[in-house]
């Protein structure tokens, strides 16, 4: 990629969703983050239920939460790019990244998109990302999966 098609972002957060585009994405981030020494900001959100209180601790001692973000950390480590780990609990995802990438003043915002489909084999979406395009202030990366076998 030339110098004048580099895309540059000074601060970017990474939205983990604990599934296959993670390790994508994060190395991807991190490799352009390496080229301008951006900081990156890679965030797990665990959902609420309505019927739970938002403060209660559902993450616990989670190991699958911690390998979430402790993978994050090894690919960017790997990259030689110091990433920093955030876990929150939100009832809402999409809400919930978008006013971290608020908060955090970041000039980037990175989603992965699992390739899936829904009954009828249309091409699914969610909620979550519309969401954030919709009201992320900054620029939006969203990088899909590639087609596996099992869903063609």
């Amino acid at each position: 990629m030339s110098e004048a098609h580099r895309p540059v972002f000074h601060r970017a957060v990474i939205a983990l969703n604990g599934g296959s585009s993670d390790a994508r994405i994060v190395r991807l981030v991190a490799e352009q983050a390496r080229l301008t020494k951006a900081e990156l900001i890679a965030v797990h959100i665990l959902e609420i239920d309505w019927t739970l209180p938002l403060d209660a601790d559902i993450a616990g001692d989670s190991d699958e939460v911690q390998r979430v973000l402790d993978s994050a950390e090894a690919i960017a480590e790997e990259s030689k790019i110091r990433l920093e780990p955030v876990l929150l609990q939100a009832r809402d995802v999409g809400a919930a990244i978008v006013d971290e990438t608020v908060e955090r003043g970041a000039d980037l915002l990175v989603v992965g998109l699992p390739y899936r489909k829904r009954f009828g084999g249309e091409f699914a979406i969610g909620r979550t990302i519309p969401y954030i395009l919709q009201n992320a202030p900054c620029a939006v990366w969203v990088v899909r999966d590639p087609i596996s076998e099992e869903t063609k």
